[in-house]
């Protein structure tokens, strides 16, 4: 909902983050943009985006829907609003540890701990640019773990880029799955039985010789932080002979 539709607001000038920064009014209305956020992402949490609207976190803080509009003019402003607020949510201890490796292995494991309890927020982020003040102190966190390694700023970039797809992408196909089991309402054993009888027939046919050894030997329950782990262990093998080189002088 536009900022016109929302009830003849002007229109927006300029990013939320330098708008938000302005001086506040002598007289501070009871109702305050944080409080706005934090409803916003309570019901995105339990219902997801489609559900949100002004008028539900209105109902929600038990104000009226036009105050809202004098803190947020928008919802585009709002979605910004919420994805920084989780950006912010990421823990990223004061002093960083010296090593590259368990910098972006801390901040990858924080993200994804982070982004599964917000399940709206890859949606979101994927389509606004990271560049309020939780989500640009995340990307100097991370920026900063792989700087004095004689890399350009643009393959740093890419590193952090690469790392950040392998994280959404791991955490979307949890999430994804999670949902399924829902939908379904299946636990993990009784959609195994389900497709017992399909997967006997695909080894049966002979077609698929691999795939057909891979379920002789698979003896071991999958374990997601185990495979989070061994993702981006194998990540991080392809990034350190170029960061082992010596930085120039």
């Amino acid at each position: 909902m536009s900022a016109q539709q929302g009830g003849g607001a002007a229109p927006r000038e300029g990013l939320v983050w330098s708008r938000i920064g302005r001086p506040a009014p002598a007289r501070r209305p009871a109702l305050s943009r944080e409080q706005i956020v934090a409803a916003a992402i309570e019901i995105a949490d339990a219902e997801g985006l489609g559900s949100l609207s002004m008028r539900g976190i209105a109902v929600r803080l038990g104000a009226g829907t036009m105050s809202l509009y004098r803190h947020i003019p928008d919802k585009d402003d709002l979605l910004d609003l919420m994805v920084d607020e989780v950006y912010g949510m990421i823990e990223l201890p004061e002093t960083a540890p010296g090593d590259w490796r368990e910098v972006l292995t801390l901040i990858a494991t924080q993200t994804r701990a982070v982004l599964r309890r917000h399940p709206w927020f890859v949606a979101a982020a994927s389509s606004r640019a990271p560049i309020g003040p939780n989500a640009l102190r995340h990307l100097e966190y991370t920026l900063a773990a792989l700087d004095g390694h004689g890399l350009r700023l643009p393959e740093m970039a890419r590193m952090v880029g690469a790392t950040t797809s392998y994280v959404t992408g791991f955490v979307l196909q949890e999430l994804a799955g999670e949902e399924a089991k829902r939908r379904n309402g299946l636990t993990e054993e009784q959609w195994a039985a389900s497709v017992q009888p399909y997967i006997l027939e695909v080894v049966a046919s002979g077609r698929y010789p691999t795939f057909s050894r891979l379920t002789e030997q698979e003896g071991e329950e999958s374990d997601p932080d185990l495979d989070f782990a061994y993702g981006l262990d194998c990540l991080f093998d392809g990034f350190a002979p170029r960061l082992s080189r010596p930085e120039p002088s």
